[in-house]
């Protein structure tokens, strides 16, 4: 039977790290590890405050379900086990993973695709004012494609230094929940303007039916409306894609069962993260092999990773060593 060993780590961020929601100098992680028969199995998740989760309150559910799990579960289980959906997912991973070291198949493999390839992730950009966001944006100029962090007074400006700094990049946008419904129509004429082809949770969850009475002239996606599948069928009609980030879904299981469901309603698919080290990205990564945006670019954003991590080659990223996870 399987021993449980849980941690919480904080891994330093490289300078600060700024959304609609507020600021972090650091990452704050929970980590499960699974030992049994001389493997061990881990997965790595982020408790999110926007979701009411804490690192204790994640912790508690964890050690809550102690018992359960050292008996010995399969991953059909973890749902009805745990509550927050951030425990769910270093829980799941870490099945998958200890599935895999005592199997000796990949986790890929296991999950049906037909192999793990690189990827190619947006970088994100922090909010901040439009000359500090078109500095950095000069900077990282040569990557192909650059996510901004926006929701504050003067995104428009903003989009213009960025695309003036960057002409080449693609872009894409997050409001995070901070546009109102009277900003709609400006702010996607500036990101039209901007040559944006993406844009993310521009309206609060919860409030954003006006998007299926309005013209989208660029692809909206829903992140924080769009959980598991039961929510699927209320983002019909209101939104192009959907970002799957496994802290959302309560891990991988549930990650790429979602991923299908959205295929079948012709939506498109990006696979997104928390600010996480490669432990958290690994098993991210199988769902990017499904996902037509790819924003997996937590750990370029640290001031260091876990060793052995996730090779990143400027903006692609390599599969995880064994070693890591899967």
């Amino acid at each position: 039977m399987p021993k449980l060993h849980l941690a919480h780590e904080s891994w330093p961020i490289a300078g600060t790290f700024t959304i609609s929601r507020g600021s972090k100098t650091a990452a704050e992680v929970v980590t499960v590890t699974l030992e049994q028969d001389g493997a061990a199995g881990r997965g790595e998740c982020v408790p999110y405050a926007r979701y009411g989760e804490t690192v204790e309150t994640t912790m508690a559910a964890l050690e809550a379900a102690r018992e359960a799990i050292e008996q010995g579960i399969g991953r059909d289980a973890v749902a009805g086990l745990v509550g927050p959906m951030a425990a769910r997912n270093a829980l799941d991973c870490a099945l998958w993973d200890l599935e895999a070291k005592r199997t000796g198949t990949p986790a890929w493999q296991r999950a049906g695709l037909a192999g793990l390839h690189p990827l190619v992730t947006a970088y994100t950009l922090s909010l901040d004012t439009p000359d500090a966001m078109a500095a950095a944006a000069a900077r990282e100029a040569a990557r192909p494609l650059l996510k901004l962090k926006l929701g504050a007074p003067g995104d428009a400006e903003r989009l213009d230094a960025v695309r003036r700094a960057a002409p080449r990049a693609r872009i894409i946008v997050d409001a995070n929940e901070a546009w109102g419904q009277h900003d709609l129509a400006a702010m996607f004429a500036a990101c039209a303007a901007a040559r944006v082809e993406l844009i993310e949770q521009p309206l609060p969850a919860g409030t954003d039916d006006i998007l299926a009475r309005i013209e989208r002239p660029i692809a909206v996606c829903a992140d924080e409306s769009a959980h598991g599948r039961e929510g699927l069928a209320d983002l019909i009609g209101k939104y192009d894609a959907i970002n799957i980030k496994l802290d959302k879904t309560g891990g991988l299981t549930e990650a790429l069962a979602l991923a299908g469901a959205a295929r079948q309603h012709g939506l498109k698919i990006m696979v997104g993260c928390m600010l996480a080290t490669s432990l958290a990205m690994a098993p991210a990564m199988l769902v990017g092999q499904l996902a037509d945006v790819v924003d997996l670019d937590g750990p370029l954003l640290l001031a260091r990773d876990r060793e052995p991590g996730i090779r990143f080659e400027a903006s692609e990223m390599q599969p995880p060593p064994a070693a890591l996870w899967g």
